[in-house]
């Protein structure tokens, strides 16, 4: 009898996920400990600023004045989606760096803002772009990893090379 050995999965790319997750956290320990509340400070004069403000909603403040009850409903939403991805990644071949990267870009980022809805109650927020007057809504290390990841699904699920034949031409033959 012939045992085949399991090919190795991506789940060792959730240690990307854990650093995002520490750096996110650690970053945030230095805003709440070192910049003053809804403050601007140059980093870019006219372009980036540190801005320590909070977010109780989703992206660009979303449902922010719901009452409460958001805070929950992101925090499932986020231990949801990051277990889809987490099988996702297990049913990844490792080297497949084009699916597991931004998998494990949003699980990290979604993780990391979870910790502060669970900690703060809130997520801390703390880059602001800005050009000209228009400000762009202040946002974390969370919210860029979970904004490249999705743009990675997105577009490597679009721009994949490997072209997989349909049923319909299978058929056809």
């Amino acid at each position: 009898m012939k045992t085949t050995r399991p090919k190795p999965n991506a789940m060792s790319w959730l240690l990307l996920s854990a650093a995002i997750i520490v750096a996110d956290q650690w970053t945030k320990a230095w805003v709440l400990s070192s910049l003053p509340e809804y403050t601007a400070v140059p980093v870019i004069d006219g372009f980036w600023n540190w801005y320590r403000t909070y977010n109780t909603g989703a992206a660009f403040s979303f449902l922010a004045d719901a009452g409460g009850w958001q805070a929950i409903f992101f925090t499932v939403l986020a231990f949801a989606i990051c277990g889809l991805l987490g099988w996702w990644l297990w049913r990844t071949p490792r080297g497949d760096w084009r699916q597991a990267l931004p998998y494990s870009l949003v699980i990290g980022g979604a993780l990391g803002n979870v910790i502060d809805r669970l900690v703060h109650g809130h997520v801390v927020d703390f880059i602001q772009w800005h050009w000209r007057g228009h400000y762009w809504p202040a946002f974390n290390l969370a919210d860029a990893a979970i904004v490249a990841g999705a743009v990675g699904i997105a577009l490597f699920g679009v721009f994949d090379g490997k072209r997989k034949p349909s049923a319909a031409g299978k058929a056809g033959k």
